[in-house]
């Protein structure tokens, strides 16, 4: 009996060299892979760095997903239909609509899969699948097995050492469906198994001392943060993930974080407009408050990097050169520009249903425009995001950038290469948006 399980890559050109060019090993179908009986044979297909053999037809396909690899999802899940294999479909975009995902498959997995797996598994076994597999709880991070990596091809990554050791988040924002999907509080691994999970990744053939932690917030249990920061310092690791602004409110978590080797943090600072965070339900975040974080943050010698959306009913024409001047004001290292995406099964999807202009999913990118802002047209929010990209990645604040990296020596090598990395992607999706008015023009 053969299992494969499939990462499904984006639809949009310019979206797969972006996700090439930051790309880490999935640690999902590794973890159900880990839970699959060993007399089984199992294989891992991510897109995003390989191609699908499709003269190798296995019994049973499992293929995970977002909102944005839905229709590459079903595509792919159809094709091994008529190949004669049954397929299950899983990840937050089939847990949020079940009923659409099961029309291209034979069964659906609702939520985390770690309790439901080895039913899943064993009924496909004495054919007996259902339809629709959903856990009466959710699973203890302490039962999910260290993952598969031996069966992804790691040497394609740009960065291979992926870690997770948090789940769920409580402040359940109005555009993010991780609430949903994993709870409304935070679940976390023992420190000890984290420890001797890092310590094996030390070991591996690949031998890198960086680490990236996939976590939606690394800090949102400060107390245990701090016991994991002091559990690795011994490890003589670098490392990066995603926090909460509020992050540097703590001057002792800082600095354990520094210490234990954190040398960038990924922070959704989401809008310089307080009206925009109350929308979002994030009021918990002061703008005013954001050049005091960074430059703590900076001062323990760790890369910030700022995420914002556009697109809020209180945002206006100005919030893309508002935003642009803030976020070079106060001084971060890179910086994301996203499009408000409703993803179904948020409570912004709720509020904008009658307002959204296309459910083809493969633009559910956070990157185009799919529901009609409140005030501005469709074209102006597209337009001004791009433009936000192209500005704040221009030659001239890219290098001011670097410049100002010189005073954090051990900053500005990563920083030059990250800033050029965006320039790079920024070109490509250019290219490619020219390319497809140019299709269009000669149809």
């Amino acid at each position: 009996m053969h299992i494969k399980l499939i990462v499904p890559t984006w639809e949009e050109e310019s979206i797969r060299k972006m996700a090439g060019s930051f790309r880490w090993p999935p640690l999902n179908l590794p973890i159900l892979a880990a839970l699959t009986p060993r007399d089984i044979k199992v294989s891992i297909v991510d897109e995003n760095v390989e191609e699908i053999d499709w003269e190798d037809i296995p019994d049973f396909v499992g293929i995970t997903c977002m909102t944005a690899q839905a229709p590459r999802a079903y595509s792919i899940a159809s094709k091994y239909r008529k190949l004669g294999a049954q397929v299950v479909l899983g990840g937050i975009h089939p847990s949020m609509l079940p009923e659409e995902a099961i029309q291209y498959a034979d069964a659906v997995v609702i939520g985390e899969a770690e309790l439901l797996w080895p039913k899943v598994v064993q009924d496909f076994k004495s054919r007996n699948l259902q339809k629709f597999y959903k856990a009466d709880k959710r699973p203890s991070m302490s039962s999910i097995p260290i993952p598969r990596r031996d069966l992804l091809k790691l040497d394609k990554y740009i960065l291979f050492n992926s870690i997770q050791v948090f789940r769920g988040c409580p402040h359940n924002c109005s555009f993010c469906s991780v609430t949903k999907f994993f709870g409304n509080t935070y679940r976390a691994r023992s420190i000890p198994d984290v420890i001797r999970e890092m310590k094996m990744l030390k070991g591996t053939r690949l031998r890198s001392k960086i680490f990236a932690f996939i976590d939606d917030n690394i800090a949102g249990m400060p107390r245990y943060t701090k016991e994991l920061c002091k559990a690795m310092i011994p490890l003589k690791i670098w490392w990066g993930s995603q926090a909460s602004i509020n992050v540097a409110n703590d001057i002792e978590l800082v600095k354990l974080l520094a210490k234990s080797g954190c040398r960038a943090l990924f922070i959704g600072l989401e809008s310089i407009s307080p009206e925009s965070l109350k929308e979002a339900h994030k009021s918990f975040i002061k703008v005013s408050k954001f050049a005091d974080a960074v430059k703590r943050l900076h001062d323990y010698g760790i890369i910030v990097e700022g995420a914002f959306v556009f697109g809020f009913d209180a945002d206006d024409e100005s919030i893309f050169e508002r935003t642009v001047k803030f976020a070079d004001k106060i001084g971060i290292d890179l910086a994301q520009f996203t499009v408000l995406t409703p993803f179904p099964g948020t409570r912004l999807w709720d509020k904008v249903e009658d307002r959204i202009i296309t459910k083809d999913w493969s633009k559910y990118t956070i990157g185009n425009v799919v529901f009609k802002p409140q005030k501005m047209s469709v074209e102006k929010l597209q337009k001004g995001v791009d433009w936000a990209w192209s500005n704040f990645y221009s030659v001239r604040n890219v290098d001011k950038r670097i410049l100002r990296a010189l005073k954090r020596p051990g900053n500005v090598v990563p920083i030059s290469i990250l800033q050029h990395s965006y320039r790079k992607n920024i070109k490509q999706k250019k290219r490619y948006l020219k390319s497809l008015e140019e299709s269009c023009g000669q149809e």
